[in-house]
């Protein structure tokens, strides 16, 4: 724990969080808010892209599911919880600010992956940050891609398997009693079948279960504030007090000052909708589609759904039940906001734990698989799937908690440089191909509709 501290201040230390918010803030100006005005017209492209039209592996809506497959996570429910219970209520303002300007950085990525993808030996189309850095920069950027691959290859077996399968156990354990090794075997039995059919078979788990869990997790949040409806305006009145004002010891609260509020509300958002990751545009470069800016304004709605959507349940529910100021923390925070207004809620969230969980273990899988084949080539596909399963029970009963979440959080850091300085590199390209994209040419208007 102290190497992964020391490690950790690095990762998102000062520099970090201003680069991370300082590139979403440029692209948003730089496309003059496009992500913001265009997200209507980014939800009608999402309901036409069923089947896609172009060449690609997946249609554009299938991308889009396993893209949220793999954000859609514990980040959404034991993440806000953390943020919350380290940083104050005011991390979740600084949760919402992340996520509006990482709508302009997950458009760019999603953009950049379409536009600078290629083909693998098996014909499949492959691409993500390490080949718009290759494509799109030259040879001596050859590097950063590599740097990107070497992070993401070792970053998912944290960020994407250990850290779900720990937390999927720890609230099967706390709500059900069922052993951490039980739940880690099963989670690698079903896990293990999904892999054996590739980004094809992933894409279909992942179009049934998303929206199901999606939806039937937002019922349930929004039966919770329904229930404290007159809490909701002083709620939000102490997220944004507290966003820049010190929060005081109360209850099991240790106390926060702003700065930990900020630096937790952009890592847990980041964690949850990993924009600036890298992550999503891999499952993005798969879509049937002929338009990169086409498919990048499918993938920010994927920003918009996780994080100012899913996230502000959770986090609203943690406040306005009033259990952030309480002794339980993580995963044991929002099943307490459940429980105080649902019958068995603590139950209810658990399930919608483990659902979510299970779809980001496959997503991430996909990533990592991707980043070690740029790597090592299509020979590395199997031995990465052997140790990918392998390493679910292990993350389920044998590392704590808080080193799960202290190592996810210095990956994810290390992950998200070699991306961000790519996107900053190749900012022109995008702003040039959107405005090409939504000029007022008859050729423009009959490409988007």
């Amino acid at each position: 724990m102290e190497i992964l501290q020391q490690l950790n201040s690095i990762a998102w230390g000062p520099w970090m969080l201003a680069l991370i918010l300082g590139t979403g803030s440029f692209l948003m100006i730089a496309l003059r808010g496009i992500p913001l005005r265009r997200i209507g017209y980014g939800f009608r492209q999402l309901a036409r892209g069923r089947q896609g039209s172009g060449e690609g592996e997946i249609s554009p809506f299938h991308a889009l599911m396993t893209s949220l497959s793999a954000t859609i996570g514990t980040g959404n429910i034991a993440g806000v919880a953390t943020a919350i219970g380290l940083g104050g209520p005011g991390a979740l303002f600084w949760m919402w600010c992340s996520a509006l300007v990482g709508m302009a950085t997950k458009y760019a990525e999603a953009v950049c992956a379409v536009h600078f993808r290629e083909t693998d030996e098996d014909g499949q189309y492959v691409g993500g940050p390490m080949y718009y850095i290759k494509n799109g920069l030259g040879r001596r950027w050859a590097w950063l891609g590599g740097a990107f691959a070497v992070f993401g290859s070792v970053a998912g077996f944290g960020i994407g398997n250990a850290v779900q399968a720990h937390s999927v156990a720890d609230a099967m354990s706390t709500a059900f009693g069922v052993s951490p090794v039980v739940v880690g075997l099963v989670l690698m039995v079903l896990v293990g079948l999904v892999l054996l059919g590739g980004i094809k078979r992933i894409s279909k788990v992942a179009a049934k279960v998303v929206p199901v869990m999606g939806i039937g997790y937002l019922l349930g949040g929004i039966w919770v504030l329904a229930v404290n409806i007159e809490e909701i305006p002083a709620a939000i009145a102490l997220i944004v007090h507290s966003a820049f004002n010190p929060v005081a010891a109360q209850g099991g609260f240790a106390g926060a000052a702003v700065a930990m509020a900020i630096r937790f509300g952009v890592a847990r958002g980041v964690f949850s909708n990993e924009a600036g990751l890298g992550s999503a545009p891999i499952a993005h470069a798969a879509a049937k589609t002929n338009s990169p800016v086409r498919q990048g304004v499918i993938a920010m709605l994927g920003t918009f759904i996780d994080t100012l959507v899913i996230c502000s349940i959770t986090g609203l529910a943690i406040v306005v039940t009033g259990v952030w100021a309480g002794e339980e923390q993580g995963v044991a925070m929002s099943q307490a906001a459940f429980l105080s207004a649902i019958p068995l809620g603590d139950k209810f969230v658990s399930i919608s734990l483990i659902f979510f969980a299970f779809t980001t273990i496959l997503g991430w899988s996909y990533y990592g698989e991707r980043c070690a084949q740029y790597l090592f080539g299509a020979r590395i596909e199997l031995p990465f799937r052997i140790a990918w399963v392998l390493m679910i029970p292990v993350g389920s009963f044998v590392v704590g908690l808080d080193a799960v979440w202290m190592l996810a959080d210095t990956l994810n850091g290390f992950m998200a440089v070699p991306n961000l300085i790519a996107l900053l590199l190749l900012s022109g390209v995008v702003v040039r191909l959107t405005r090409e994209y939504f000029s007022g040419s008859k050729l423009a208007r009959s490409a988007h509709g």
